[in-house]
């Protein structure tokens, strides 16, 4: 919703001025205008005697009815699926389910058919194969030209991305693409009665606030999910699956950066994103020697050490172990925390 003022039929009267909760109009020679701080929540229009402040909320809401069904990206790395797919799987299968329209699902690679055929167990309608040997490794130019192609192609109400490294990258540059919003991190999907637009929630303002977003008049609507938050999706009864092959174009533009080099790094345990024992250290702890006392009660339990931010600043663990807002989303049956405030950066990763 965009919100203006009429200047000309303004007589600054300042009760606009009195009813905007975040000190987003001011008032110069005279006249009302809004500055940067403006969140077009409409409580000045209410306030506004002379009918100067105006409104697009009451223009007429487009055609979206070409829009339909649920589109899920799964993410693969050499032709194996990441974890994180099924769990978009199965956000999908529920959003779905909720809205009466189909579920599929996209892949892109070189040599992903294999793949493709493992994501057609999980219950989409269709999945989609984007194969092109630009594709094989991940660069963000060609995927995101060939998926905002398909998308555009497809027309799905809804689509979903993983908030990995990779969908953090993605998603913003096919969203920008198809000139629609995109919610970043989702904690919570659902489908709104009644209107059938998608409720996107997310922490806001460092995890003080849980914000729900809607996109009333665009589509696709366009989220990425938290890995580790959604329930991932179970094998169905295997039903009709079409894999339709598709043929990106790509051109010299798309296919401008490299890749030069790969390089590894072995990681040392589980990913604490499957342990079902977490025990996890943050300022109070004191020092990396600290953490060798965690270490050892993690190993007598099973499990995998974590930690809070500061603990990873400071360099007391990697950060691919660190649990939070900034890190890792766990669900593990046991968390222990040690010299850990509580706070809700924090939290927002378990």
């Amino acid at each position: 919703m965009a919100v203006w003022i009429e200047s000309g039929d303004c007589t600054g009267c300042r009760l606009c001025v009195k009813a905007c909760p975040y000190g987003a109009v001011e008032v110069e020679d005279g006249k009302a205008s809004l500055n940067d701080r403006c969140t077009s929540c409409g409580a000045c229009i209410a306030a506004c005697r002379h009918s100067c402040i105006r409104t697009d909320a009451s223009a007429e809401a487009p055609d979206l009815s070409a829009w339909s069904g649920v589109l899920v990206f799964c993410e693969q790395r050499d032709g194996v699926l990441n974890p994180a797919a099924l769990e978009m799987m199965g956000a999908g299968a529920r959003l779905a389910a909720a809205s009466g329209q189909p579920l599929e699902a996209v892949i892109a690679g070189s040599g992903v058919r294999p793949a493709a055929e493992t994501i057609s167990d999980y219950g989409p309608s269709a999945v989609h194969v984007l194969d092109h040997p630009g594709l094989a490794d991940y660069r963000t130019m060609p995927y995101a030209s060939a998926l905002a192609d398909l998308i555009q192609s497809r027309k799905p109400a809804v689509v979903l991305f993983c908030a990995t490294h990779v969908g953090r990258d993605l998603a913003p540059r096919i969203s920008r693409r198809l000139g629609v919003g995109l919610t970043a991190d989702c904690t919570g999907l659902e489908i709104e009665a009644g209107t059938g637009h998608l409720r996107q929630t997310r922490p806001a303002f460092g995890g003080n606030v849980i914000a729900t977003i809607l996109s009333r008049t665009t589509r696709p609507q366009m989220a990425t999910v938290r890995p580790g938050v959604m329930e991932p999706a179970t094998k169905a009864a295997r039903a009709a699956c079409e894999i339709r092959a598709a043929e990106p174009v790509l051109g010299p533009r798309d296919l401008l950066a490299l890749v030069v080099e790969k390089v590894r790094t072995r990681r040392a345990g589980r990913d604490i994103r499957d342990a079902r024992v977490i025990v996890a250290g943050g300022r109070g702890v004191g020092s990396a020697e600290g953490f060798r006392a965690l270490e050892r009660l993690a190993s007598l339990l099973g499990g995998e050490v974590a930690g809070s931010r500061i603990a990873v600043e400071k360099g007391w663990i990697p950060q691919q172990n660190q649990v939070g807002q900034t890190g890792r989303t766990v669900r593990p049956d046991v968390y222990v925390a040690c010299g850990i405030s509580g706070a809700v950066q924090h939290a927002a990763g378990m």
